[in-house]
C-alpha cells in the first residue's frame, strides 16, 4: 500500500509524512493530479482559508481528479484540519460579505465561523481538547471518550446528516471532530501534531478498506 500525500502549495506535508513512517507506512508526496492513481490511499492536509484553498485545487486540477479518483473509484481519502473542511458543499470563509464558496462536495453540509455557531471562546480555537468518537466509528477504534487532540481552527464543519458525524468537541459550543462517509474520511484536529492518539487515529484510516 501507498499513501499519497496532496502537496496543493499549503499544508503540513512534512508532519504527515512523517507521521505515516512512524505508524511503518510507506508514503509520498504528490504534486500532480494524474498521480492519484498510483495511490492507494490519499489525505489532503489542509491549513489557512477555504476559499484559497479549494480555489488551488479547482485551478490546479486536483478537484476534478479527486472526483473521479475518490468518487468514482472509491479511493480511500482523508482530510485533515481545512482538508475535512474542503469535503463540504460549501463554506463561508474568505467569500464576500453573505456568499459562499463551494466546496467539495463529498460529504453534504456546510462550513460556518465558530462565532457564527455561537462559540464565546476566545478564536481561533487552538491547543489541545478532548473529544467523544462515535461508537461504531471506523476511524476512531481504540480512542476512548476524552482523549485529547490538537487543534487549530475559527471555522467547523457542520454536517447535513447525523450520521456523516464520527466525533465531537466542545469548544463553548458542539464542534464535529470528525467525519465518514462510505471511503472519506475527515479529521478537525491535526493527528500528525497529537501524539500516540493521533497516530492511531491516522493507523485507523490505514487499516479501513
Amino acid at each position: 500500500m501507498t499513501v499519497g500525500i496532496i502537496d496543493f502549495g499549503v499544508g503540513n506535508l512534512g508532519s504527515v509524512f512523517r507521521a505515516l513512517e512512524l505508524v511503518g507506512q510507506k508514503a509520498k508526496i504528490i504534486q500532480k493530479p494524474s498521480e492519484l492513481e498510483s495511490v492507494t490511499k490519499v489525505i489532503l492536509p489542509g491549513v489557512g482559508n477555504f476559499t484559497d484553498c479549494i480555489t488551488l485545487l479547482d485551478k490546479s486540477g486536483w478537484s476534478d481528479s479527486l472526483n473521479k479518483n475518490v468518487l468514482d473509484f472509491g479511493l480511500p481519502m482523508l482530510g485533515i484540519c481545512v482538508g475535512m473542511q474542503l469535503l463540504a458543499e460549501y463554506g463561508h470563509e474568505g467569500s464576500l460579505d453573505e456568499e459562499h464558496t463551494p466546496g467539495l462536495g463529498f460529504i453534504s453540509g456546510y462550513v460556518q465561523s465558530l462565532k457564527d455557531l455561537g462559540c464565546k471562546e476566545r478564536v481561533p480555537h487552538m491547543g489541545w481538547n478532548s473529544i467523544v468518537p462515535i461508537t461504531d466509528s471506523a476511524l476512531f477504534q481504540n480512542i476512548p471518550s476524552n482523549t485529547d487532540f490538537y487543534f487549530v481552527h475559527s471555522y467547523a464543519f457542520v454536517p447535513k446528516y447525523e450520521d456523516s458525524v464520527q466525533a465531537i468537541t466542545n469548544y463553548g459550543v458542539e464542534i464535529v471532530a470528525g467525519v465518514q462517509k462510505e471511503n472519506i474520511f475527515g479529521t478537525q484536529f491535526h493527528p500528525e501534531k497529537s501524539s500516540k492518539a493521533g497516530l492511531t487515529v491516522i493507523k485507523n484510516f490505514l487499516d479501513c478498506s
